[in-house]
């Protein structure tokens, strides 16, 4: 009987790789141009519940204008240094998907538009970092960024006498911070980059505190910062020695089946002289304009490919280990991973799914991904208070 026992357990450990690779394979991957869909219910999905969801997001759209530019002004007015120097189009209606399985159940207001996706832009720039450390351009995480960089030319063409140059990660501080530290937002970077003070994003309300601020340990405390984002940017572009949204269409978006209509803009300003092109330095969100432009199917094929790990369709665009970095808690806000990927926690998304996370954005737009339920939601143009709400209702709709 022991023998027969062992030789069972034997059978099953050597039938178990095949089984989970039967198991990827039957997972679906749209092609590109094209994304099935189901009816919810073949889907096993509870069809009433789910046009619930879909009714919820329609009428909880975000009070703010469609005009961006006056959106922009609401959001960041009062800040010092706040005026847009990145593109800004006005937002369409709320939209967004259901993808369950891979497949396509629910859909609402226009999904091929393309439209700013704010912050969004943040989990693709950390993800092009992630695939500089898999490839070996960046050797570690931990080490600092000074290390890769060297001084950088800007672009002027108008410029008479010696071109500037800067060196964002020069000083007692910035020579100190490492990659790790850039992708989580506990950095304290300090300095100006594309004309905007590191003070001026979010400031205190006291005004005389703005260039007093106290210096912070790096990995102490965390502070979402588009300027240190955008400083991060730079420090992609220049380890891939190219403009970042031609790496992002190599190696991530002709992959994943993406269409072409996604743009990936930076600032008139933010123009730099790489191998003696001039290149453009693209900005981490929308804060002052700018940012990824994309449309929702592309933003949920993203998705899609962070639920499994990294892997299209059989082909590891990121690596496992890297998508577990991205969503391991930061010590000064156990909300947070890498940028942007946030983890469900009380305060924000009570009712998602453990494991779970979510790509996010101002107005509000976001990828919800959940594993563990084989399922994404993307959703554009809702109120923040209300993305939990959303969540919860499509939850309650799948098994």
């Amino acid at each position: 009987m022991k023998q027969l026992l062992l030789l069972v357990i034997c059978f099953i450990a050597f039938l178990v790789p095949f089984a989970q690779k039967n198991n990827r394979e039957a997972s679906y991957f749209p092609p590109a141009g094209f994304w099935a869909k189901l009816d919810a219910s073949k889907a096993g999905a509870d069809t009433a519940r789910l046009n619930d969801a879909v009714r919820f997001a329609i009428a909880n759209e975000t009070k703010k204008p469609r005009d961006l530019k006056a959106t922009q002004q609401l959001d960041f007015g009062k800040e010092p240094f706040s005026e847009p120097v990145g593109p800004l189009i006005d937002r369409g209606d709320p939209t967004g998907l259901v993808v369950y399985k891979g497949y396509i159940i629910a859909e609402w207001g226009n999904p091929s538009a393309v439209e700013i996706t704010n912050s969004v832009t943040k989990s693709f720039l950390s993800t092009l970092v992630g695939i500089a450390v898999d490839r070996g351009l960046i050797k570690s995480v931990n080490d600092t960024v000074a290390n890769y960089m060297s001084p950088i030319e800007l672009y002027d063409p108008l410029a008479v006498g010696s071109p500037k140059v800067i060196t964002p990660f020069a000083g007692e501080h910035n020579i100190r911070l490492t990659w790790d530290v850039m992708l989580r937002q506990t950095s304290d970077w300090e300095g100006t980059l594309w004309g905007k003070p590191d003070w001026a994003d979010r400031p205190e309300k006291d005004s005389s505190k703005w260039l007093t601020r106290v210096r912070n340990k790096p990995g102490t405390v965390w502070k979402y910062n588009d300027v240190r984002v955008n400083a991060l940017a730079l420090a992609a572009t220049i380890v891939w020695r190219k403009p970042l949204p031609q790496v992002l269409k190599s190696e991530i978006m002709q992959p994943i089946g993406a269409s072409n209509s996604w743009q990936w803009h930076g600032y008139h300003n933010s123009w730099i002289v790489l191998d003696g092109q001039p290149v453009q330095s693209v900005s981490g969100g929308g804060h002052w304009g700018g940012g990824m432009f994309i449309n929702a199917y592309d933003m949920a094929r993203f998705g899609l490919l962070t639920l499994h790990k990294g892997n299209w369709n059989g082909k590891q665009l990121i690596s496992e280990q890297w998508i577990k970095q991205a969503t391991t808690a930061t010590a000064a806000n156990p909300g947070y991973g890498y940028m942007n990927f946030f983890l469900p926690y009380k305060e924000q998304l009570a009712d998602g799914s453990p494991g779970s996370f979510v790509h996010i954005g101002n107005g509000s737009n976001i990828i919800y991904v959940d594993p563990a339920r084989d399922l994404v939601i993307v959703a554009r143009w809702i109120l923040d208070n209300a993305v939990n709400g959303l969540v919860k209702r499509v939850l309650a709709s799948v098994k």
